[in-house]
């Protein structure tokens, strides 16, 4: 067979040419088309949310009785040496605990917060010695029926407790207090959007964001014992005034820009 009768080549027909140029351009076309539109919703998304919102806050407060109060009676005791500070501590707290029973207090509300045992030293001549022991522990009161804490400090100091403090009153349940003040503050939200439309000359359409934060609501009231009116004897009752807690909640609401 002749070798140049061998050498084939193959062509596609010319009729076919047109069609393969179509298709390729309506790929590119389309792939184009979609990177159009999603820079025209990326650049859209941004407009919207950096230059056609507008935040608007206020806050709403209400007040409401307190009907836990809780309170920490400490014992500090010093001694020459670590048995008797300890025995002389245990004695008086035990008593304490024990009279807050008593009182009505029940077992769940009552917690050692703190026991501790440290060396007292004397300095000399550049020395330090031990000269005794103070053992230093708390206990942890809460009161579920306020009427009864002066009487609660009046038997805890006439029993031994020679430091007493951080008593606070709180809400055991706020949930409904907070709901009042939250929509109060949506109120004034909505009262001061209407006040920007006519200052601004600016429509606002419809809230698509919303925060809120509320701060700590607790009233803490202290009451210190020391001296010789923690060491039994006449201690009269302190006059405790539990007042009003004030609940706090703040709102932040995003509006549309038209």
């Amino acid at each position: 067979m002749d070798e140049q009768n061998l050498n084939i080549k193959i062509i596609p027909p010319k009729e076919y040419l047109p069609y393969v140029f179509l298709g390729v351009g309506v790929v590119l076309i389309i792939f184009l088309a979609v990177l159009s539109v999603n820079g025209i919703k990326e650049s859209r998304y941004i407009g919207r949310t950096e230059a056609n919102t507008i935040n608007i806050s206020a806050e709403g407060k209400v007040f409401g009785k307190p009907d836990i109060g809780q309170i920490n009676l400490s014992v500090v005791t010093q001694a020459a040496n670590v048995s008797a500070a300890v025995t002389e501590n245990n004695d008086k707290m035990n008593k304490i605990t024990q009279a807050m029973k008593d009182l009505g207090i029940a077992a769940d509300d009552l917690k050692t917060a703190s026991y501790n045992i440290n060396p007292s030293y004397q300095y000399s001549a550049g020395k330090s010695t031990i000269i005794g022991y103070e053992v230093n522990q708390t206990l942890e009161v809460k009161i579920r029926d306020l009427n009864k804490t002066s009487q609660i400090l009046e038997k805890a100091a006439s029993l031994g407790a020679n430091q007493v403090g951080s008593l606070s009153f709180t809400i055991d349940d706020t949930e409904n207090l907070k709901a009042e003040a939250r929509q109060q503050a949506i109120e004034k939200t909505k009262e001061k959007a209407k006040e920007m439309e006519k200052k601004l000359g600016i429509r606002l359409g419809k809230i698509i964001g919303f925060n809120e934060y509320s701060p700590s609501n607790d009233q803490a009231m202290y009451y210190g014992i020391g001296g010789a009116e923690g060491r039994g004897g006449g201690v009269s009752a302190p006059s405790i005034q539990t007042g009003q807690n004030e609940i706090v909640v703040n709102v932040d609401l995003i509006f549309e820009v038209r």
